[in-house]
């Protein structure tokens, strides 16, 4: 079968354009001058606070991977004012290697979206060889991180600069799922999530912008577009651009969704489907489709999608699967899928949804 051709044609995301989601900071003669556990007295480096509070309002997220006694060192930190820049610290004698995988864990962002600072050659070393995507700096070089363009987002929205907050919260909410005994939807329905769907604003561009640079694993295809890109997508009479927003009753998680649709007389394309990877766990993935499937069949159109597999992306494959769609082409470098509109259930009772689409 062939596909309509895009007029804006699209690549996955070329390795020059990848943006830095965390920082990783190393403690002695990094963070501060001199080494905690030879002298109480340690002093911040220059400029230090400046650049922590530049990167966070970029919404570049910090952690701390730091062979050091973690209580001491905290109390270090918090005495400096610093301790709530700083998700997932990792202080203690293990290594710098396995601190990083764990911050990436903890965070869920892909282990190339960080970056490493750290004043011993061995500790970078180390990480270079053990985890070769990482982007490690010299910290006598921290100067210079700013001016990065790895450092540097095209646009700042306001979901960048509350995304330290909005992960402050997800802490507070994995805790309390930690403890809760029971089934996980009873625990989704604790949260009181309303799920809003709507037609792309203006406003919203560039933030969605955003989502296509910084959003991989739960990317179906990786296109990204920049925002005249999608500003043009957004008033073709032949797409469709979705945006998608959760909150619940710890606060936002902010514009997490976005969905582009190539549309004809007959046939509805899902070029695009993209979830931050902080709601992987909330069901929304398969709201969002579901409510597409509604949509297209209501209009008598065929529904296809397309997938451009990488090895990040596996979930959404898996997502397209248990929503029904089957596979019609599948080369090395794309699969497109078909739904036939069986057994479209309804939302999740645990959710909210809320559809502000006007006339699509």
């Amino acid at each position: 079968m062939l596909i309509k051709k895009e007029k804006i044609l699209k690549a996955p995301l070329a390795e020059n354009s990848k943006k830095i989601k965390c920082v990783v900071w190393d403690l002695d003669n990094t963070l501060w001058k001199g080494v905690l556990l030879e002298n109480n007295s340690v002093t911040l480096n220059d400029r230090i606070v400046d650049i922590i509070t530049i990167l966070d309002q970029r919404g570049i997220l910090q952690s701390i991977a730091s062979k050091n006694e973690y209580n001491h060192a905290m109390a270090k930190i918090k005495e400096f004012g610093l301790d709530e820049f700083f998700l997932y610290p990792q202080i203690h004698w293990s290594s710098k290697v396995s601190s990083i995988e764990t911050i990436a864990q903890c965070l869920n962002i892909g282990i190339d979206s960080i970056a490493f600072i750290d004043d011993q050659p061995y500790e970078l070393e180390e990480v270079t060889y053990s985890l070769p995507d990482v982007l490690c700096m010299n910290a006598a070089n921290i100067d210079k991180l700013l001016d990065m363009p790895e450092m540097t987002p095209h646009f700042i929205t306001e979901d960048s600069k509350n995304r330290r907050q909005m992960y402050l919260s997800d802490i507070k909410r994995n805790q309390i799922e930690d403890k809760f005994e029971g089934p996980k939807e009873e625990f989704l329905r604790t949260l009181g999530m309303t799920f809003t769907i709507s037609k792309a604003k203006k406003d919203d561009l560039k933030r969605a912008e955003e989502l296509t640079v910084r959003t991989h694993q739960l990317n179906t295809t990786g296109y990204t577009y920049s925002y005249d890109e999608l500003n043009e997508l957004r008033k073709s009479d032949d797409h469709i651009l979705f945006v998608a927003s959760l909150e619940d009753k710890f606060g936002t998680y902010g514009k997490i969704g976005l969905t582009l649709i190539e549309c004809s007389e007959k046939i509805w394309n899902i070029k695009l489907l993209i979830m931050s990877c902080r709601v992987m766990s909330r069901g929304v993935g398969s709201t969002m489709i579901d409510f597409i499937r509604q949509e297209a069949k209501k209009r008598g159109v065929r529904l296809i999608a397309e997938l451009v597999p990488t090895d990040r992306n596996r979930a959404m494959y898996m997502t397209y699967k248990f929503s029904s769609f089957t596979e019609i082409e599948k080369t090395d470098r794309r699969v497109v899928f078909e739904n036939d509109y069986s057994n479209i259930p309804d939302f999740a009772d645990y959710m909210n949804v809320i559809i502000d689409i006007n006339s699509v």
